[in-house]
């Protein structure tokens, strides 16, 4: 290893806390702040932490694609752990590859398939539910309401009909898991097991929340066992439990289901939740661009639910959503952690250091993105698209530990923004719409906005 190699240059910052009053207060003009002036290696101290920021799109192929082992998750991602034990966000080594392999079929695009009417009919039960509110003028919750649907969609893709009964109560419970689990992995305390043992409100609160949440899940797991197998299941679950290496023969057991079925959870919720909500807040912003999502809707769809066929021809849709992952990104930093010392774009990145790819800078690097902070879908058209560097945008991550659900995710939001688009304009209340960059990327607050049907449009009806 180069060790004459220069570290990388630093921002001035507190004599002893470094730049955590700024992580803390502004992480995102902190880390834009630092490209701006400094390139595309930054250094950072998070008091005693050092923080090495890659920008560029060949930085991020080499922590995620070229150089994986070097750069690992680190203790970061063991907060989850309570939530969703040792699924495919905290696992490591051989066993995360064993994992990956057996569930990475299932969500192939083909096997998704049949999980489509799934997403529509939850979408327009939720959208028939705005109608009060709408006809009485109050403003929709659109944020909260996004976390409602997505996890709702999720949900019933997992568990298909053995769910009905456990909806309301699966839904609360795992809502209140997620944001206590939110709470955890932005705080600077270290994860330790014992400290969420100690009686407070918040630990309380979630061993509590966490005795329905494996009650359901770990019962719907043996009722499947009991039945024998699997079959032609169409849900997430079935699939998992039908799921068998090719080369070793090995299955999921009742342990790991449990543990992807809550990663599942985790992963296929709020990230998508969150990205939808920003678009309807871009599309309220940029008219022309709603103009033309709307357009192509009513040509596409003529009043109609959209069923799998609609999806490659609601192109626009899909670039709306893009654009919007591009600008907001709900995953928008990525943390690892450097298990041997390396150089990177001509600087040394010491052992034991936290490396940070940032998205929501790469997304707006300059030298890849005309006009970065212009709200533009067209860039996504395959033909706009084809000179930028893949590792330009990275929504998803990248590498072997690419986000296994992105197809789910692409499909559902495509299908959710079409409905919505449909039927409403969504319009602000005026209150200013803030980011909130702590795990996710999310909106400050509820975000409400008031829908208005759109004239002359009929009904949604089944196709």
């Amino acid at each position: 290893m180069n060790n004459s190699a220069p570290l990388p240059p630093m921002p001035p910052g507190h004599w002893l806390w470094g730049h955590l009053p700024e992580r803390t207060s502004d992480p995102l003009g902190l880390y834009l702040r630092g490209r701006a002036l400094l390139g595309d290696v930054v250094r950072f101290r998070m008091g005693p932490i050092y923080v090495e920021q890659l920008t560029h799109p060949d930085h991020v192929k080499y922590v995620l694609a070229d150089a994986p082992a070097r750069y690992t998750k680190g203790p970061i991602f063991h907060k989850t752990r309570p939530l969703v034990g040792n699924g495919l966000v905290t696992s490591e080594g051989d066993f995360w590859k064993r994992q990956r392999r057996l569930a990475q079929p299932s969500f192939h695009r083909e096997r998704l398939a049949g999980l489509t009417g799934v997403m529509t009919e939850t979408a327009a039960e939720v959208l028939e539910q705005w109608e009060p509110r709408v006809k009485a003028g109050e403003p929709v919750p659109v944020f909260t309401e996004m976390m409602r649907l997505t996890l709702q969609v999720v949900v019933r893709a997992l568990f298909g009909v053995d769910v009905a009964a456990h909806t309301k109560e699966l839904g609360e419970a795992f809502t209140t898991a997620l944001e206590i689990t939110n709470e955890r992995i932005i705080s600077p305390l270290p994860y330790k097991p014992w400290l969420y043992r100690i009686p407070t409100a918040k630990n309380l609160a979630f061993q509590r929340s966490m005795v329905p949440l494996n009650r359901i899940v770990e019962g719907i797991i043996a009722q499947r066992r009991a039945r024998g197998p699997a079959g032609e299941s169409q849900d997430l679950l079935g699939m998992l439990m039908a799921a068998r290496d090719a080369d070793t023969g090995d299955t999921f057991d009742d342990v790991q289901l449990r543990d992807e079925v809550m990663t599942l959870l985790l992963a296929g919720h709020e990230t998508t939740a969150t990205a939808l909500a920003w678009a309807f807040h871009l599309l309220e912003k940029n008219p022309e661009q709603e103009a033309l999502l709307h357009e192509e809707v009513d040509r596409v769809l003529g009043g109609r639910t959209p069923t799998l066929e609609d999806v490659p021809k609601l192109r626009y849709t899909n670039c709306v959503f893009e654009e919007t992952l591009r600008l907001y990104p709900p995953i928008w930093a990525i943390p690892r952690v450097a298990e041997e010392e390396d150089v990177v774009g001509g600087y040394r990145i010491p052992k034991g250091d936290l490396v940070l790819l940032v998205p929501y800078v790469t997304h707006r690097h300059p030298d890849f993105w005309p006009d970065p902070e212009r709200f533009e879908p067209t860039r996504f058209l395959p033909e706009n698209s084809k000179q930028r560097p893949r590792w330009a945008y990275l929504p998803y991550g990248g590498g072997q530990r690419q986000c296994i659900g992105n197809n789910f995710a692409m499909m559902e939001a495509q299908f959710i923004l079409a409905m919505v688009a449909q039927r409403f304009r969504l319009r602000g209340t005026g209150a200013p719409v803030t980011a909130d960059a702590h795990v996710t990327l999310r909106p400050h607050g509820t975000m409400p906005m008031h829908a208005t049907r759109r004239e002359k449009q009929p009904q949604l009806q089944s196709a």
